[in-house]
């Protein structure tokens, strides 16, 4: 697979999907490889999918030191994954937590970003975060799925600093518009593909700076999609929507019954969406 030296010499591995114009993926977790990004709904049947298996994951190599998984320190591997095949202006999506990343590399790097579309995406780098009032909203949503009462209690559990690996699993339909054997499978994928040290470090203290965030982000010249799900926790539609909010070339979209994994509760519509914001031409702006 394709690999490219980070400014610190490690080795990073991205995967190529499709073709035509090329979309950077930068995944969650924190820190989970690709993998599960799978082909994000056939996108690419129109853009040429670029899939970051972010340092410690997949089959990236492991940093010297494990400070260097601290979101604002792996801005320069983004840099270095536009760079690598000498790209002047890209067009990033990212998802979850990764949504932190991409912003800290829009904020320092405004000028070589052309589009950015965040999915379910966090918003730490911007001080806007989920809350337990947050996930606790957006789980009566689901009061009457079958597996409603377990997955509640497990979720007790988790706020109250309590869960089992047990009740970490049972919390999974929350995070789906359906709990079918694809999401399941899909659920059942996360523990092989994260980094659990790296996910501990990601957000540790200084990672974000978010009233000079906000600043570049005021300013930002680069079209943007906030996409949430309307069953998902993280964001909520209307946390999405305050996101929006920051940026002045920004639009919301709410995917019905969908969770955090919308391309995967709806392919097609989840394509039609984010591929159709990434094709809209602007007259008198390069492609």
């Amino acid at each position: 697979m394709p690999a490219f030296s980070a400014s610190d010499g490690t080795v990073l591995t991205y995967h190529l999907v499709g073709e035509g114009e090329p979309l950077l993926c930068i995944p969650g977790g924190p820190m989970r490889a690709s993998a599960y990004l799978g082909d994000l709904g056939g996108l690419p049947k129109q853009r040429r999918l670029v899939l970051l298996d972010l340092r410690g994951t997949g089959g990236s190599g492991l940093p010297g030191t494990p400070a260097t998984y601290r979101c604002d320190r792996q801005v320069d591997d983004i840099e270095g994954l536009r760079e690598h095949p000498g790209l002047e202006r890209v067009d990033v999506l990212a998802h979850s937590a990764g949504g932190d990343l991409a912003l800290l590399h829009a904020a320092r790097h405004p000028d070589r970003v052309r589009s950015l579309s965040l999915i379910t995406s966090r918003a730490r780098a911007l001080g806007i975060d989920f809350t337990e009032e947050h996930r606790r909203e957006a789980a009566l949503l689901r009061a009457a799925e079958p597996w409603f009462a377990s997955a509640q209690e497990a979720w007790e559990a988790v706020w109250a600093g309590s869960a089992t690996d047990a009740d970490w699993d049972a919390i999974s339909p929350f995070f789906y518009g359906r709990w079918d054997a694809a999401a399941q499978t899909h659920a059942a994928s996360e523990a092989a593909q994260s980094n659990a040290e790296a996910a501990e470090a990601y957000a540790a203290s200084g990672a974000f700076d978010p009233a000079a965030a906000r600043a570049v982000m005021a300013s930002l010249d680069a079209r943007v999609l906030v996409l949430a799900g309307a069953l998902d926790s993280g964001p909520l539609p209307r946390v999405a929507a305050a996101v929006a909010e920051l940026f002045p070339r920004a639009e919301l979209a709410v995917q019905p019954d969908a969770g955090h994994y919308p391309w995967l509760d709806d392919p097609l519509r989840f394509r039609d969406t984010v591929g159709g914001f990434l094709a809209q031409q602007e007259p008198g702006r390069p492609a």
